[in-house]
């Protein structure tokens, strides 16, 4: 799952992958907004709040959504640039370093979340999990060769109208559509359920949700980082 690239994957590794991840994100991005009032994964609604805020004035608080805009393109740069150094020396394990490096990032936001104060701490917190965010979807990007994307469903639903479109006017590449689909499908019900249990989560242990939330990560990196 995490070695193979490309044509090299078959879609059950593709949609396991994908529905690991996307709860993972969808935990991460709900709680945080539960939490602080930010997304740090989507960044569509952080662009149009930017757009509300500076029409309304409110410089310092489209500055913080701005920022968070920021540390997800960085955090996207980031992962690109390991994993291209990864591969240009031949490193199998590129990926679960990757991935274990947002793992271990999530406990860094707990930890903050739990003993951190301050008036800047829910932008600070939900900053480096953008930034985590960005690094994860990078990743899955550039493993899959864009077929799985985990922090966000804009784009995936749109790939479901096509695909339905697609099926009900030509049964050429029936198969693919389909196994695309159903990748699809899981990309969104994982994000779905994600976000109802980290709510809930949060609600019961608060930061420690994001602990909770690393652990698949470590479990997935470790299974590959021990061969």
């Amino acid at each position: 799952m995490l070695i193979k690239e490309g044509d090299h994957r078959t879609s059950r590794i593709d949609l396991t992958l994908a529905a690991i991840l996307s709860f993972v994100a969808g935990a991460v991005n709900s709680a945080g907004y539960f939490a602080f009032g930010y997304f740090s994964a989507n960044m569509t609604g952080n662009v149009s709040l930017i757009s509300d805020h500076i029409s309304l004035g409110q410089v310092v608080i489209a500055t913080a959504f701005a920022s968070i805009v920021v540390l997800f393109i960085l955090g996207a740069f980031a992962a690109s640039l390991f994993i291209q150094l990864g591969k240009h020396n031949n490193w199998q394990k590129v990926y679960a370093l990757t991935l274990l490096a947002e793992a271990c990032l999530l406990l860094i936001v707990g930890a903050l979340d739990i003993h951190g104060s301050g008036p800047t701490r829910g932008t600070l917190i939900v900053g480096m999990l953008s930034f985590t965010m960005g690094i994860q979807n990078a990743a899955s990007t550039r493993i899959s060769a864009g077929r799985v994307r985990t922090t966000h469903v804009s784009g995936v639903a749109t790939d479901i109208g096509v695909g339905l479109a697609t099926l009900w006017r030509s049964h050429d590449a029936r198969n693919t559509t389909i196994q695309r689909l159903k990748l699809h499908s899981a990309t969104i019900a994982s994000f779905l359920l994600g976000g109802i249990v980290g709510v809930a989560s949060y609600r019961a242990v608060e930061g420690a949700v994001f602990w909770a939330a690393s652990v698949p990560l470590f479990l997935l990196s470790a299974k590959y980082l021990k061969r």
